[in-house]
């Protein structure tokens, strides 16, 4: 497994899905999975899509700035964290972003969000 590989795979997959079909992202999350996002905890694959789904804004496009990864624990894990900008229709300025990504091996081969954290990064 090459974390780097796995990680930009993801990180594609991840802000492609969330920028068209939001709605779309609940098979990268399962009922164990929490995302904090701003501060507030938040678990389980329905909940999480049932927040991001529910966010002030329909349209919005992510540019990532920077993607770093580690290998987590001998069982297979990924850290993924994530800078970028987040560009919501009809604003003028983009917001800057930090998310971190902890994936988890399924026996499927592949890999779901174990752990989520997201915050808007306030200069």
């Amino acid at each position: 497994m090459d974390p780097d590989a796995v990680s930009k795979a993801f990180v594609d997959h991840y802000y492609t899905t969330f920028d068209t079909n939001r709605a779309g992202l609940a098979n990268l999350y399962q009922e164990s999975s929490m995302l904090t996002f701003e501060g507030q905890n938040i678990q389980g694959s329905a909940n999480i899509v049932a927040k991001l789904t529910s966010l002030p804004f329909q349209q919005c496009k992510h540019t990532i700035t920077t993607v770093d990864c580690q290998p987590s624990g001998s069982s297979g894990g990924v850290l993924v964290f994530v800078s970028g900008n987040l560009q919501l229709a009809g604003e003028q300025h983009a917001l800057k972003f930090s998310q971190m990504f902890h994936l988890w091996p399924t026996p499927q081969s592949s890999f779901y969000v174990l752990n989520d954290i997201f915050r808007l990064n306030y200069a």
